[in-house]
């Protein structure tokens, strides 16, 4: 008797309207713009990339040190260094519309005026499939304060963004916050079509030689493994509020990772901090993903999402 051939999973999600060949995308921040990477591995096998944050004007950043390592992690202050969108347009979209692959554009501004106008002009950009908005940048006009750390302030943010793009709207949500689902609530209520969390924790690193701050502004945002636990928790109590998809992030760095990010309610996982050790990282992830469902039996990525048992009657 012939054995005959198990079927192949299907790792195909929709996000958003926006639909991945896999359930894996890359991290804001940690990809550059694309073209970068793509001389180490094709990227029309990534089920996504998202390109660093963009601005309305080019950002220089902050002075260096901006980075430092940590116990499992790395702290950043880059500042959100990028070319600014006009320059992203014209420059760095070309390319990506050549690769096949679902391109995600990562936005931020220091009002909700500003953003707005950013993706605007990617509305009109052809090559962009959605925009992930990130709003743990400070509000100029409010002193400073996180977007996404003011629930009001979120609200406005992503309602004037709703309304300058037609683009599936993704919404990168701050740790920093008390109660998360307060914020994801909120979010969808303005109109986003999907979340992604979570963004970096605010954290600090001292020289105790030199008695000085090893980051140059202070604090910086927390990545890597060390957050992973928090970042998990945060991906479950938001998929039991909210209808929409939710994109989890925060310390992946293989298939035991996003797959636990799955079963928590995500329908699918970023890879961003471990793209700085192994570039391969995502890829690996994928074909974890895959020998995982092969091995339990699932046949499509999505009975994945949610499948945790909490052990309750």
């Amino acid at each position: 008797m012939v054995n005959q051939p198990s079927l192949m999973p299907d790792l195909s999600v929709e996000i958003a309207g926006i639909l991945m060949k896999n359930p894996v995308l890359t991290g804001s921040g940690t990809f550059g713009y694309g073209e970068e990477m793509s001389q180490i591995y094709d990227l029309s096998l990534l089920g996504a990339l998202t390109v660093k944050g963009l601005s309305l004007r080019p950002q220089s950043g902050n002075r260096p040190p901006r980075i430092c390592e940590t116990p499992a992690g790395m702290l950043n202050s880059i500042g959100l260094q990028n070319i600014g969108i006009e320059a992203f347009v014209r420059d760095k979209l070309p390319f990506l519309r050549r690769i096949d692959t679902r391109v995600i554009a990562n936005i931020y501004g220091h009002s909700a005026e500003e953003y707005a106008e950013v993706a605007n002009i990617l509305d009109s950009a052809n090559g962009v499939d959605g925009i992930e908005l990130n709003i743990s940048c400070p509000n100029v006009k409010k002193g400073g304060m996180a977007f996404g750390t003011d629930r009001a302030e979120t609200c406005r943010v992503v309602r004037h963004v709703r309304k300058a793009t037609r683009l599936p709207l993704i919404v990168k949500l701050s740790p920093n916050v008390t109660d998360i689902t307060e914020f994801a609530l909120a979010a969808e209520d303005e109109g986003a079509d999907a979340l992604s969390l979570i963004n970096t924790l605010l954290g600090m690193a001292i020289d105790i030689h030199e008695k000085r701050p090893r980051l140059s502004r202070g604090v910086g945002g927390l990545s890597g493994p060390a957050i992973r636990p928090v970042a998990l928790r945060m991906v479950y109590q938001v998929s039991q509020v909210t209808r929409l998809p939710v994109i989890g992030m925060g310390g992946v760095v293989c298939a035991e990772d996003a797959v636990a990010f799955l079963l928590a309610g995500a329908s699918a996982v970023s890879v961003g901090t471990a793209n700085f050790v192994d570039p391969l990282c995502p890829l690996e992830i994928v074909a974890g993903i895959e020998d995982y469902m092969k091995a339990h039996g699932f046949s499509r990525v999505q009975e994945l999402s949610g499948a945790l048992d909490m052990g309750e009657s």
